[in-house]
């Protein structure tokens, strides 16, 4: 009798055992399911953050490119207009004179642009002298300063040629001396 007595308790204390182990088993199930949802989540709204599902949504959503923007799209990069070569004496502050080479070619929206940018042409470099005439040689280097160059040109030669649209301002050649 004791042995079996002894047997009982040994079947109950292991019939435990089974139920805290089913248990655990089932929560290690959900903390992996868990976490397998969260990382696809992550990933989706990552995805969605820099830009990747664009195209998925617009394939979704039917919200694909109006004919206007195929047609600038299939317009392609536009007309390019070379401007002579300028060189202008930099702003020293009574220092050694420097002097700035510079070639640059605007990038127009269309080629009938052309005869209306030829004849706003002396303002658009006196424009370009005016502000290039006040530059330092520190508001030129590092990739800021070609930036806000860029920009600055951008702004002053689509201020002078009004009605036509300049799309960019391309360096072709800078020369710092």
């Amino acid at each position: 009798m004791a042995d079996e007595e002894e047997q009982e308790e040994a079947e109950g204390e292991s019939g435990d055992g089974g139920d805290s182990s089913g248990k655990s088993s089932k929560k290690k199930l959900f903390i992996i399911i868990g976490l397998i949802l969260l990382l696809v989540v992550g990933g989706v709204a990552g995805a969605y953050f820099t830009g990747l599902m664009d195209p998925v949504i617009a394939m979704i959503t039917g919200g694909g490119a109006s004919e206007e923007e195929q047609g600038e799209q299939t317009e392609g990069a536009g007309v390019f207009y070379d401007l002579e070569d300028m060189l202008v004496n930099l702003n020293t502050g009574g220092r050694k004179s420097s002097f700035l080479k510079i070639r640059v070619s605007l990038e127009l929206a269309k080629s009938e642009d052309i005869p209306l940018i030829e004849r706003v042409m002396p303002r658009i470099v006196d424009n370009f002298q005016t502000y290039l005439r006040e530059l330092r040689i520190d508001d030129l280097k590092g990739s800021a300063g070609m930036y806000r160059l860029r920009e600055e040109l951008l702004r002053r030669v689509s201020a002078a040629s009004a009605p036509a649209e300049i799309r960019d301002v391309l360096f072709k050649e800078m020369l710092v001396q």
